[in-house]
């Protein structure tokens, strides 16, 4: 593959942590069919490694992603758009075990915001705008954009952003509950990659374990997440990490942890 067909670069550190950077810069980060599909390749490489215990993905300091490419869009009809099976791309990143850390500067709208709502943290830029800007251009969101942010900020707030295509700050996406964390624009991926080696110092299969439930339960009625929950957190019991990690911490030393 050439530099230039790069458009998504995957860094692997050896401190548990894949960095996955978009690099189309040219065009804000927009979210082009070949995008997607390094996206989804990128994600799958790493969902079986047991070296990767947590990943940040990201844009660049303009955009996280400034939504979809309307050049792909605007000449096709409904057929060839539900041929194209886009659910597919983001399946793959919603799905990845790991957890996913989003660190968002500049424009994070449309595609944009909805695959940032595909990670698990978002760390935004002070300076960063969000938003669901497809009603304007005659769509709606059609990759979580309804869904997730009414999951995450409540129908009165999603359809206030759903229904205008405004933008919004990070402060104010901070107050609705739409990104976890804001920080200095030019600490958000430090801060990311720092919390990203954090959560890979820590027991994996305990980790993945709390994002399997907390995603599987929040559709659940209570009493069938409550047990979900016992029984992931009974299962983490036969792990030798679990073993290893208590009895480091009865003995005050740091435990070795082998994702087992």
């Amino acid at each position: 593959m050439s530099a230039e067909a790069k458009l998504v670069i995957l860094e692997r550190g050896d401190d548990g942590v894949a960095l996955i950077r978009l690099n189309r810069p040219d065009a804000l980060n927009a979210l082009n069919l070949a995008v997607r599909e390094q996206l989804r390749a990128a994600f799958t490489s790493l969902q079986g490694d047991p070296a990767v215990r947590a990943i940040v993905l990201t844009g660049n300091d303009k955009a996280f992603a400034a939504g979809a490419d309307l050049k792909e869009f605007v000449d096709i009809d409904a057929i060839e758009q539900m041929k194209r099976r886009v659910e597919r791309y983001w399946k793959a990143i919603a799905e990845t075990p790991q957890p996913v850390i989003a660190a968002v500067n500049g424009f994070a709208l449309g595609g944009g915001l909805e695959l940032a709502m595909c990670a698990d943290i978002i760390i935004a830029g002070e300076g960063a705008k969000l938003g669901q800007p497809e009603v304007k251009v005659g769509i709606i969101p059609g990759a979580g954009g309804t869904q997730r942010i009414t999951r995450a900020i409540g129908k009165f707030k999603a359809m206030l952003l759903c229904l205008t295509g405004d933008m919004i700050s990070a402060r104010e996406a901070f107050d609705m509950g739409l990104v976890s964390k804001v920080v200095a624009d030019d600490q958000v991926l430090e801060e990311a990659l720092a919390l990203a080696r954090r959560i890979a110092k820590l027991p994996p299969l305990a980790v993945q374990s709390a994002k399997e439930v907390l995603l599987a339960g929040a559709d659940a009625s209570l009493d069938a997440a409550l047990v979900m929950e016992r029984k992931a957190m009974q299962v983490l019991f036969a792990s030798a990490d679990k073993h290893e990690a208590m009895s480091a911490f009865i003995e005050k030393r740091k435990p070795v942890l082998k994702g087992e």
